[in-house]
């Protein structure tokens, strides 16, 4: 609006900052002029200024959950290179929608190193943050090292239970390394506090057979894959490393002697 502010708009500046939400100042004055030329009722000129307010914090907010998730990197379900796994586009696109989310289900992505697990695991974080959940993102052995911690420091158990108010956690590279029978023992008590609470991510490269070697004891592997899976999409990727294309080289020796479609 051209010249000096009306009273109206004075008002308006002030009680946008009462509200701690500026921006409505700003699309109520660049809305007015449109609303007068359409002769908007009155209704429909206070939706759509509270509308701009709640898409731009929408955005902030996700943008603040995305950083907040300690991604190691920002890959999104759109970079992804589908052309090397068309199988998983229809299943990937699904969980995208984010109802996943709200029935407290499991993504489990197996398959060879440099397939893409990472990637899609990451990008449907980012989803799930600008759905409004709070997310985290950490490789298996990081996760097991904050439960030690928070074991020798007496307070797992409230560790446990702020963990679950995230929407969902992300473990990435479960069975790169074996983990000592504590270790497992703990790890298996996350999944044991998010059962049909809240959701998981889980990414490796071993078929579920081989994760009793890295939890050393089949009986924990067993209880703690029949709760992931209870509830829970399992994607099997196939292929070889994206990161060997163009080098001559076809395969490595980790996915050479397993199938992950166990």
């Amino acid at each position: 609006m051209s010249g000096k502010p009306t009273e109206a708009i004075k008002q308006i500046t002030y009680l946008s900052a009462a509200l701690k939400a500026p921006r409505i100042t700003e699309a109520a004055s660049r809305l007015a002029d449109q609303a007068r030329d359409a002769s908007w009722s009155f209704e429909d000129y206070l939706a759509a200024v509270l509308e701009r307010e709640v898409s731009a914090r929408n955005a902030s907010g996700a943008e603040l959950r995305i950083r907040a998730a300690a991604f190691p990197a920002r890959k999104t379900l759109e970079d992804f290179d589908w052309d090397a796994q068309p199988a998983s586009r229809q299943q990937v696109a699904a969980l995208a929608s984010g109802g996943f989310l709200t029935e407290a289900r499991n993504v489990v992505l197996l398959g060879p190193p440099g397939t893409g697990k990472t990637h899609l695991a990451t990008g449907l974080g980012i989803v799930a943050a600008r759905h409004g959940h709070r997310v985290l993102f950490a490789t298996a052995t990081d996760w097991v090292t904050r439960l030690t911690d928070a074991h020798r420091q007496g307070r797992l158990p409230q560790e446990l239970a702020r963990l679950k108010r995230y929407g969902l956690i992300i473990v990435d590279e479960v069975g790169y390394l074996p983990f000592e029978q504590d270790a497992a023992n703990l790890f298996f008590q996350l999944v044991s506090s998010r059962y049909e609470h809240a959701s998981l991510i889980l990414t490796s490269n071993l078929p579920f057979s081989g994760w009793g070697g890295v939890f050393g004891d089949q009986a924990v592997a067993a209880a703690m894959i029949d709760r992931i899976v209870h509830h829970a999409d399992v994607l099997t990727l196939k292929g070889a490393s994206y990161r060997l294309r163009g080098r001559g080289i076809d395969s490595l020796p980790s996915i050479k002697t397993q199938d992950t479609a166990d």
